[in-house]
């Protein structure tokens, strides 16, 4: 039997409504930007996998230094305990991460990070004698699975059996550079009705929202007005994290800085799970307390776990090397030429870009999981190119370390896939 077979028998997966799509493609091995099937068809990944591995596949340098870590810890509670690879983290964590952070919790994934960001600011306002029930996003965010996250989230197609079990949240629209003024004024009418305890928000653009990008202006006006009436902020930066908007982190493009940042995704490179929620000093001083019951009392079983710490630190060190700041680079002026050929095209509705990550509106109406996003799977995978439509959104975020030739590839399959929308 193929891989493909033996799935079917008791795989379940993620976001996948098996009756309709009974197939799974087979990976069996992955390199730099290239996946290969067990029929040895290779793809280029032109989204980092889920926006994680932006050093590529199986990168030698981050293997090396887990492989040399695995015979010193491999795992260890972090409840009483603590070791190198955490705290060599934090360290090269707190220097680049925006001013204002300066203490580090761990978790396993970027749902997790964003709930633990929610029960900071929740138990802030609990911890200092003030109940606050009410938390404020921005429409059609994406923030996770888990309750809280899903709570703060905006897109039922993901939500919808489980909206009755929500935390109460208020919706505000993203800033698009004319609606700041009308933003703020619900702002008001928001505090002035609620007790609100925190801002939870993805900093300039919205993964799961088909790439939707907000003005840091605007943003930046909601993070004062958030500041002025003691509203946690919440920075949800799993997706834009390490350097995906030209900066190490989206939340450095915006002059006020969030309480609370939410960190996983391309944390470890793509090699093991691990998230991180980090916070400013305030913030963790309300939980310092001779009373027991004001601490944080959250816990996963592979909270820093030494191996994903050590493929942390040296992503960290790749990100900051002049090779990957010079692709980086590369690749924002790659897309801005692409930008400039394309964004004419007939079947294109719009463009944007921040930093690495690209977007393309097709001019036709289409279901998000609809007929004609699969058409353009299909084809986009048949041409060994690995594109995840979101409805009529094209968006390309691949590792740093794209050639010049596969991108060129990219972007000519995606010029191709014009002609059957």
């Amino acid at each position: 039997m193929t891989l493909q077979d033996r799935d079917k028998k008791h795989l379940w997966h993620p976001l996948t409504q098996h009756k309709l799509h009974p197939e799974t493609i087979a990976i069996t091995k992955a390199k730099g930007c290239v996946l290969t099937d067990e029929n040895g068809n290779d793809y280029i990944d032109a989204i980092a996998s889920w926006y994680t591995c932006m050093y590529g596949h199986c990168n030698a340098y981050i293997i090396s230094k887990v492989s040399a870590q695995m015979q010193q810890l491999d795992q260890v509670v972090f409840s009483g305990f603590t070791h190198e690879p955490a705290i060599k983290l934090s360290e090269a964590l707190i220097k680049i991460l925006p001013e204002n952070q300066n203490k580090i919790f761990f978790s396993d994934n970027g749902s997790t990070s964003v709930e633990i960001g929610i029960k900071m600011a929740l138990q802030y306002h609990f911890n200092n004698g003030e109940k606050r029930n009410v938390l404020i996003a921005f429409e059609d965010g994406f923030h996770g699975d888990t309750f809280g996250a899903m709570s703060v989230s905006g897109l039922s197609v993901y939500n919808g059996p489980f909206e009755d079990f929500f935390l109460d949240v208020k919706r505000i629209p993203t800033p698009n550079g004319k609606n700041h003024e009308a933003i703020l004024t619900t702002l008001k009418s928001i505090v002035k009705t609620n007790k609100v305890a925190g801002f939870v928000y993805e900093p300039l653009v919205q993964g799961a929202a088909a790439m939707k990008m907000h003005n840091p202006d605007g943003l930046n006006d909601i993070l004062k007005f958030c500041k002025t009436n003691n509203i946690i902020t919440v920075a949800d930066e799993v997706m834009t994290g390490f350097g995906k908007t030209g900066k190490h982190f989206a939340s450095l493009h915006i002059e006020t800085k969030p309480d609370v940042m939410c960190l996983s995704k391309a944390l470890t490179g793509g090699l093991l799970p691990m998230a991180i929620t980090s916070c400013t000093q305030e913030i963790y001083d309300a939980f310092y307390s001779d009373d027991i019951s004001k601490g944080l009392f959250h816990g996963h079983t592979y909270s820093a776990n030494p191996l994903a710490c050590t493929a942390a630190l040296a992503s960290i060190e790749l990100l900051q090397s002049t090779e990957i700041q010079n692709n980086i680079q590369r690749v924002i002026a790659s897309h801005e030429a692409f930008n400039e050929r394309i964004q004419n095209h007939p079947k294109v509705k719009a463009t944007r870009q921040t930093g690495v990550i690209f977007a393309l509106d097709l001019n036709v109406e289409m279901a998000r999981y609809g007929n004609l996003r699969d058409k353009l799977f299909k084809f986009f995978m048949d041409n060994g190119v690995f594109l995840r439509p979101l409805g009529n959104t094209i968006y390309i975020q691949a590792p740093y370390v794209i050639t010049k030739k596969q991108l060129e590839k990219v972007y000519k399959t995606i010029e191709e896939a014009l002609a059957i929308v």
